[in-house]
C-alpha cells in the first residue's frame, strides 16, 4: 500500500496522504513521494492543477516524531528537507487546492497552507503544537503568520491550542468550510468550474502573484505585463477571443 496515493483523472491530479492508522503523519518515504509528486504535476504540461487530501481522520498532523526520532538526518534530509518541500509547492504556478478532511497540524498545516485554495470539513482542526513537544516550527512562523494577523499567529503558536474548521474561516485561513460527507463533492464541483478556464492565465495570475510579494508595487507591474504580453501569443487566447466573438464556449487546450 502507497503511503501517498496519487491519481491521475483527466487534467487534474489528486494527490492523497495514505497512513490513516499514523493519522497521515509524514515520515520519509512520504515525503520524498509527495516530493516526486508535486515534480510531476509541475512538468508534466497535460496536468493542469491538483487536490491534495487525506486518506481517514486526518489530513495530516505532521511529521512522524516516533518513525523520526533518533535519525539525524530524517527532519533535515540533506537533499529534500520541509523547506524545499513548502517552497516547492507554493512555486507550482498550477492551482492546487487542499480537500481538508480532518486533524491538520504543524507540517500538515504547511501543505495546506502552501496551496491556493483550502476547503475544510466542518470536522477539520487546525494547530501547531511544537511548543508543547520542546520543538520549533517552520510552516507557522514562516507561513500561519503571513496568512492571518500577526497577533492570532502568535496566540495559537505560543499555547499550540487547536483551531476549529469555523475559526479558521473567520480568520480567512480556509476559503470555505463544508459539511463532511460532501467534502469531495464540493472540491471536484470547484475543479470542474476551473477547468472552463484557460490554465495558462491562471498559471500566469498565480506566477505574477507570488513573485510579486517580495517586489515594489513598480516591479509587480511591470512583471505582469511582461506576462500578460506572453499570454496574448497564446492558441488559447486566440480561441477565448473568438469565442467571444462567435458567442459560444471556448475549447482551450493549454497551449
Amino acid at each position: 500500500m502507497a503511503v501517498v496515493e496519487y491519481e491521475l483523472r483527466g487534467r487534474v491530479a489528486y494527490i492523497t496522504l495514505n497512513r490513516p492508522d499514523k493519522l497521515n503523519a509524514i515520515d520519509v518515504e512520504m515525503r520524498d513521494m509527495l516530493w516526486q509528486m508535486l515534480h510531476e504535476v509541475n512538468d508534466n504540461p497535460e496536468i493542469w492543477m491538483a487536490v491534495i487530501t487525506g486518506n481517514g481522520r486526518a489530513f495530516s498532523v505532521g511529521h512522524d516524531l516516533v518513525s523520526m526520532s533518533g535519525r539525524s538526518d530524517a527532519l533535515y534530509d540533506p537533499e529534500i528537507s520541509t523547506e524545499d518541500l513548502y517552497v516547492y509547492q507554493s512555486e507550482i504556478f498550477k492551482p492546487i487546492i487542499s480537500a481538508i478532511n480532518g486533524f491538520c497540524l504543524a507540517q500538515g498545516g504547511g501543505i495546506a497552507l502552501a496551496s491556493d485554495i483550502r476547503i475544510a470539513s466542518d470536522q477539520a482542526q487546525f494547530g501547531w503544537p511544537q511548543a508543547k513537544r520542546g520543538i520549533g516550527s517552520v510552516s507557522g512562523p514562516c507561513m500561519l503568520s503571513q496568512r492571518v494577523p500577526l497577533n492570532f499567529a502568535l496566540e495559537f503558536l505560543f499555547t499550540g491550542d487547536m483551531i476549529s474548521a469555523e475559526r479558521a474561516y473567520e480568520l480567512g485561513m480556509v476559503n470555505m468550510v463544508v459539511p463532511h460527507d460532501e467534502l469531495m463533492e464540493r472540491t471536484d464541483a470547484l475543479v470542474q468550474k476551473l477547468l472552463q478556464n484557460a490554465p495558462l492565465p491562471m498559471r500566469a495570475i498565480k506566477e505574477v502573484a507570488v513573485r510579486g510579494l517580495s517586489m515594489r508595487l513598480e516591479d509587480r507591474v511591470r512583471l505582469a505585463g511582461i506576462v500578460n504580453r506572453r499570454l496574448q501569443r497564446t492558441d488559447d487566447a486566440l480561441e477565448g477571443i473568438k469565442a467571444f466573438q462567435e458567442k459560444r464556449t471556448p475549447v482551450f487546450r493549454g497551449t
